[in-house]
């Protein structure tokens, strides 16, 4: 059975390239284009592992890794967060929140790919 990968983002040619690089990485991918929509898939259901955005409407990204971490259910679940949002500040936020990886835009796609294989 295929791992499934929640990318949760606001700019839609971000995730179109995402998921189409997750699915020819052999993944099963979902999509949610902010932050409460990603709180709603994960009501219903746990994905391997989110790439999460930071600036989305709603909800921002910290606000959904600091909920998601609060909940026991995905306490195993990587969270990648992929953001442009790239100073130290903002990383070393987003890891205090939680997030297991941080990855600043532009990214390669290589090193996203191999990124998201390491944690799962």
């Amino acid at each position: 059975m295929k791992k499934t990968i929640l990318i949760v983002d606001d700019e839609p040619n971000i995730v179109i390239s995402i998921k189409y690089l997750m699915k020819h990485a052999g993944y099963e991918v979902v999509t949610a284009y902010d932050g409460q929509q990603a709180l709603d898939y994960l009501a219903e259901s746990s994905p391997a592992l989110m790439i999460l955005d930071v600036m989305m409407p709603n909800k921002n990204g910290f606000e959904v890794c600091e909920e998601v971490r609060g909940d026991s259910r995905f306490a195993d679940m990587p969270i990648l967060m992929l953001t442009a949002k790239g100073s130290e500040a903002e990383m070393n936020k987003g890891f205090s929140l939680g997030a297991d990886a941080y990855i600043s835009k532009p990214f390669s796609t290589h090193d996203l790919v191999e990124r998201v294989k390491s944690l799962l």
